[in-house]
């Protein structure tokens, strides 16, 4: 076996947190592994963001020279690879969202202050984050939670997450009060929890 090989196959053995310490250190065979464990997951993800390819596979790889540049603001003494990831993808996808429906408007620059600002995932302390294999066998239930909301519930969900609206955004595109729009989320919220518990 050659030491490329070698060094392709060692990576494939160790865990995504040593992943993550092996990009700290600069090693590109380890974010290489990374991309090919997390790429479908994230991608999955940024489409339902972005339904544009072109735009949906810029994303993606716009997320990995994040990774690499930013990896520093990874919290390593938290650790959770798993959620660190999905929402890095997801706030990318979503400010690219944003700046698409913006365009002719005065937007924010998108400098490294900006992408440490709020690109780049924050976790509360308290949180309890998910691993990849919690998250999947939890998939089921959620979904089924998910189902038993109401349309407006799912929709108004699904604007703030998906769409990246803000409750701003949200109140303009349905026509109704901001308090109004902000009830829903919160009831929403609050509805999917109970499912969860009670499922």
């Amino acid at each position: 076996m050659g030491k490329t090989e070698t060094i392709v196959s060692k990576y494939k053995e160790v865990t995504d947190f040593e992943l993550m310490q092996e990009i700290a250190r600069f090693e590109s065979r380890a974010l290489e592994e990374l991309y090919d464990r997390y790429s479908p997951l994230l991608y999955t993800i940024i489409k339902k963001i972005a339904p544009n390819q072109l735009t949906a596979d810029k994303i993606l790889i716009e997320v990995f020279v994040i990774i690499w540049r930013k990896i520093t603001k990874f919290d390593f003494a938290k650790g959770n690879v798993y959620a660190w990831l999905v929402t890095l993808a997801r706030n990318k996808a979503v400010d690219t969202l944003r700046r698409e429906r913006s365009a002719g408007q005065t937007v924010p620059a998108y400098d490294d202050e900006y992408e440490d600002y709020f690109i780049l995932p924050t976790f509360d302390s308290k949180m309890d984050l998910l691993d990849f294999k919690t998250a999947f066998t939890l998939k089921p239930k959620i979904e089924r939670s998910l189902a038993k909301l109401t349309d407006t519930q799912k929709y108004v969900l699904h604007l703030a997450y998906y769409e990246g609206y803000t409750i701003d955004e949200i109140a303009d595109k349905l026509n109704v009060p901001l308090s109004t729009v902000r009830s829903k989320i919160m009831t929403a919220l609050h509805s999917l929890r109970d499912f969860l518990v009670r499922d």
